[in-house]
């Protein structure tokens, strides 16, 4: 698969395929193609001929049709949603695809009950009645995830999902992370922060200038010499309690 961006070959001759059931990350540095790999999952990019995506195993969908299976959160979605609207409403715009509940959306007392369980299942039900603008960071995430996790969806996209959070909010996000892995949902992590990775995901895509330099299992990938390539920096890779971090070599 070959993806161009304006004058840019952005991804270069890509082919992998995620199984279901399985916790993937795709892992790289700024300018990797890792953005663009997220806009061809979601079908905002497509592939140059000849090129296939296939997702459940077809090439067309209707983009509602994918939603209600694929949950996706990233942090523009983030920011969208970080609106004066109660934790609760955003959960049940999961359902419609829109920011908040609108005049025009029938909610039925199965969706109310199914959003109250998604925001329970992230500990965030307590907070239902509260607007996002008054929660922390890490709770808004939390309740984010519980939009994406509304409708049942077979597998999440993760995109960046600690990113600008403090220390105590990405504990928190991680602990939802696994809970969403432990319950059965496949996971596709997309970032560039190891302690992203949760002791779940058990595969590593890396990607590095539109090509995919490494894939393979994550105690085999995740080492000094192919992170230092990676990343053009020679690193240490730090592994406790099933997490990864990077460490800079002593001077």
């Amino acid at each position: 698969m070959h993806v161009q961006r304006e004058n840019t070959l952005a991804l270069r001759g890509i082919t992998f395929s995620i199984n279901v059931g399985e916790h993937a990350v795709i892992l790289g540095p700024n300018g990797s193609g890792k953005s663009t790999l997220i806009k061809v999952i979601t079908r905002e990019c497509y592939p140059r001929q000849p090129g296939r995506v296939r997702i459940w195993g077809r090439e067309s969908w209707g983009l509602f049709d994918l939603r209600a299976l694929l949950g996706i959160v990233t942090n523009d979605l983030v920011e969208t949603c970080t609106k004066p609207y109660s934790a609760l409403e955003t959960a049940l715009s999961g359902f419609f695809g829109s920011i908040g509940v609108w005049p025009n959306h029938h909610v039925t007392a199965e969706m109310v009950r199914k959003a109250r369980t998604s925001l329970r299942f992230f500990d965030v039900e307590h907070l239902a009645d509260h607007p996002l603008t008054e929660l922390s960071s890490g709770e808004v995430r939390r309740v984010v995830f519980a939009r994406a996790l509304v409708h049942d969806p077979k597998a999440l996209l993760l995109d960046e999902p600690s990113n600008s959070l403090d220390i105590r909010a990405q504990h928190e996000v991680r602990e939802a992370m696994r809970k969403l892995a432990q319950s059965g949902v496949s996971i596709v992590l997309v970032t560039h922060h190891l302690p992203d990775i949760i002791p779940e995901i058990q595969r590593v895509i890396a990607l590095k200038n539109g090509l995919i330099l490494y894939d393979g299992a994550t105690n085999e990938v995740l080492n000094d010499p192919k992170m230092t390539k990676l990343f053009d920096h020679e690193v240490l890779i730090d592994h406790k309690n099933g997490f990864y971090r990077f460490s800079d070599p002593a001077p």
